[in-house]
């Protein structure tokens, strides 16, 4: 089962400094650093552990994981998990395609602070699906967690990379919670991958501008 790849800050850290602190203007991949420019779509970052909810169509199975394999879920996620993602749902909605979900297991007992987005209990909230090797698009991500009745990360601004990260140093109300956000996610309003076949796809934290 693929987990899902690692999002790069959008700038590089410098690695002298313990706190691994962002080089400012100095791009982690060139590609940012081209399209910075060019609009980007800005999704809140949920600060929770990472899920993946893998559905089989052939064997009828529901598989549930962190970002890897042997990463630990807590037993009382795992089962709000499985009411969330039973098979039957699965098998009604989708008995001919496989796919599998990507999103944060988030509230409380999950990081510091979880009990600000639900204070008591816990839940998934989804940011992509892959389908064999494809990754879905924003419409069509949009479209299964409706079938499947879950929420999805909030889309919160369009702009540029720049526009992104003043906004995340300034710091923004949580759609999700009742906190500053954690960050954003940002990838051009036209998807795109570089030359390796890898998403372009970013991040940033408040936290990295906050002393």
């Amino acid at each position: 089962m693929n987990k899902y790849p690692k999002i790069q800050t959008v700038f590089l850290r410098d690695p002298d400094n313990k706190y691994r602190t962002l080089l400012e203007g100095q791009f982690a991949r060139p590609e940012f650093e081209y399209l910075a420019h060019n609009e980007w779509e800005f999704t809140e970052k949920i600060d929770g552990t990472n899920i993946r909810v893998s559905w089989d169509c052939k064997t009828d199975k529901v598989a549930l994981n962190g970002r890897t394999d042997n990463a630990s879920i807590p037993a009382f996620l795992v089962a709000r998990l499985m009411e969330m993602f039973p098979v039957e749902k699965f098998a009604h909605l989708y008995p001919e395609t496989s796919m599998t979900l990507y999103g944060e297991g988030y509230g409380a007992r999950i990081q510091k602070g979880g009990g600000n987005y639900i204070s008591d209990g816990v839940g998934f909230i989804l940011f992509d699906v892959q389908i064999g090797d494809n990754w879905l698009d924003r419409e069509n991500v949009q479209d299964i967690a409706n079938f499947l009745e879950v929420d999805t990360v909030p889309v919160v601004g369009q702009g540029t990379l720049f526009d992104a990260i003043e906004m995340v140093r300034d710091g923004f109300q949580s759609h999700v919670g009742i906190q500053i956000a954690e960050g954003l996610v940002m990838r051009p309003v036209i998807e795109l991958i570089d030359r390796r076949g890898r998403r372009i796809i970013t991040k940033i934290k408040h936290k990295d501008f906050v002393g």
